[in-house]
């Protein structure tokens, strides 16, 4: 009989799933940002991906969460044209998080000279944009540009994902002048 009970409230009973609409409500500002991302990158590279390779110059890791953010199932950057190289050389833009630290300056001017060009140079987080609370440290050489040309800062700690999507938006425009 108990049997009987258990068999009926599995396949009779009430549903405890959600469907993905309503558990994954749709953000309206990212997708307009997105929309708008993906028409700019199909009018400037003809239809092929923008291309990003992401270099940490001695962050945190807190900019590098929000980065692998960019790849999960929500904001999902390669629906709008966007993905992750692991070469330098098949990127069109680099992304560097961190204040570069005096480790760290070589790999990331090798990096940059190692990027076909013109290639975009985007500071993402506040360490990158100015160094943060270690640009008077004496491990830190300080902000990306004191290393390499910046044509785009990206200021927060960490900035958020849908603001990082906005920031290459505004870079890209700035190219396409």
């Amino acid at each position: 009989m108990y049997l009987l009970k258990l068999w009926g409230r599995l396949f009779f009973g009430p549903r405890v799933t959600q469907e993905t609409k309503d558990f994954l409500p749709k953000d309206s500002e990212l997708e307009q940002v997105g929309h708008e991302l993906k028409s700019t990158i199909k009018s400037l590279y003809g239809g092929r991906s923008l291309r990003i390779r992401a270099v940490d110059g001695g962050s945190t890791n807190g900019e590098e969460i929000e980065l692998t953010a960019l790849n999960n199932a929500y904001y999902d950057i390669d629906r709008f044209g966007l993905s992750f190289v692991a070469s330098p050389r098949h990127a069109d833009m680099v992304w560097v998080t961190g204040p570069v630290t005096r480790n760290l300056a070589r790999a990331v001017k090798t990096t940059y000279e190692a990027a076909p060009q013109p290639c975009i140079v985007v500071a993402v987080g506040d360490g990158a944009c100015t160094g943060g609370i270690w640009k008077d440290s004496y491990a830190v050489v300080g902000a990306v540009e004191n290393v390499i040309q910046v044509h785009i800062k990206i200021p927060g700690d960490p900035p958020t994902p849908t603001e990082i999507l906005r920031g290459v938006l505004r870079a890209l425009k700035s190219a396409q002048r």
